[in-house]
């Protein structure tokens, strides 16, 4: 927890010192207080539980011995002074420079369930313990972000709380800590769904998957713990067919085998972020869309129903990150799975689109609008 506390403050823009006005000064402020003076950075004291309105307690001057500044006196639980804390915070932020931009950094979430190694591999990609790693499931309780440059490009990873079962979220900070992982693969590019290799692919490893899957993110399956499989030469591709048999909707999905503890494949996750991460992005021209539309139906003739047969005009593509395209036909109804199934097992055969969920977008065009086509 001190080097966690540690890294905080390094990275700290503005520091909050939260005592407790009922207790008066203790030894551990005194020592916490040694440690801010030698940070060199806005400090805040805040005294908390004061919890009458008006004049602040006799109690708080007795903070000014720790050489910190002017104390603050709120009460989290009615709420009192939190505006002026807010203010305060505000006057000490350094002011936003304009050259700050991380648009270009590839933002990477570490999901999965909780004791999956989400922790160890962020330690082990930067070399610090930036995450608290513990064999007690569910220790990291808030998104962290770290931003990490190497010869592969700039990116900010985003180790995340693990993901439970509702059945087993009893606690309102386990609440939070759901959401801010879901807030978290919002936010990124890619998603690193770790699955324990000892375990094998869960229920719970699909759910989380599926998060990922249904916010069009890129997506890479990483099997974590790989060292503490005993191995021959299938071991690697039988595992890789039952990830794929549990979770079918997702074979786009590439798999590295890794171990967090050992450093084992870790630094190949980069070449492999930055791939899907270009796939997601990927845009096609109209004119290559409508080439590969007609090669599929050239080779695969669209379905009929009581004599009415599908008919597609052409299709564009309408964004990225996922992937999406709309396809203009005469009737929807007669565009079945199986076929834009098909449809987008070409456009996969054609442009790629590795880790990437993909998007069609089915329109009807009426006769008169076709013939002008």
């Amino acid at each position: 927890m001190r080097e966690q506390a540690n890294i905080a403050i390094d990275l700290a823009d503005v520091i909050l010192f939260m005592t407790d006005i009922r207790q008066g000064v203790t030894a551990s402020d005194m020592e916490i207080a040694t440690m801010l003076r030698h940070a060199q950075k806005p400090i805040i004291l805040v005294c908390n539980k004061s919890d009458k309105f008006g004049e602040p307690p006799a109690e708080i001057y007795e903070f000014y011995n720790l050489g910190i500044g002017e104390p603050h006196a709120i009460s989290t639980a009615n709420a009192i002074g939190i505006g002026d804390l807010l203010d305060e915070i505000y006057d000490k932020l350094p002011p936003k420079s304009e050259t700050e931009e991380d648009n270009e950094k590839i933002k990477v979430a570490i999901i999965g369930k909780p004791n999956v190694g989400k922790s160890s591999l962020l330690n082990r990609i930067l070399g610090e313990e930036r995450s608290i790693v513990s064999d007690v499931a569910g220790t990291t309780r808030d998104a962290i972000d770290s931003e990490y440059t190497n010869q592969f490009g700039e990116y900010v990873l985003i180790d995340t709380a693990g993901l439970r079962k509702k059945s087993k979220v009893n606690e309102s900070i386990e609440k939070f800590s759901i959401m801010r992982t879901l807030l978290a693969i919002d936010r990124a590019d890619v998603c690193l769904v770790l699955i324990d290799a000892t375990e094998g692919v869960t229920d719970q490893d699909a759910k989380i998957l599926g998060e990922a899957h249904e916010r069009g993110k890129g997506i890479i399956l990483v099997v974590n713990k790989w060292d503490e499989i005993e191995k021959d030469e299938k071991t690697m591709k039988e595992f890789e067919k039952n990830i794929y048999n549990k979770i079918s909707y997702a074979t786009y999905a590439p798999i590295l085998f890794i171990s967090a503890k050992t450093g084992q494949r870790v630094q190949k996750l980069f070449e492999l972020i930055n791939q899907v991460n270009s796939q997601n992005a990927l845009r096609v021209s109209t004119s290559v869309v409508n080439e590969v539309i007609n090669e599929a139906i050239s080779v695969v003739q669209p379905p009929s129903d009581k004599g009415k047969r599908l008919k597609i005009f052409y299709g564009t593509q309408a964004s990225t990150r996922p992937p999406t395209f709309v396809i203009f036909v005469n009737n929807k109804e007669l565009f079945h799975f199986s076929y834009q199934r098909y449809l987008m097992n070409c456009f996969r055969n054609n442009f790629g689109l590795q880790g990437t969920p993909v998007r069609l977008i089915i329109r009807e065009k009426n006769k008169k609008d076709a013939s002008s086509i």
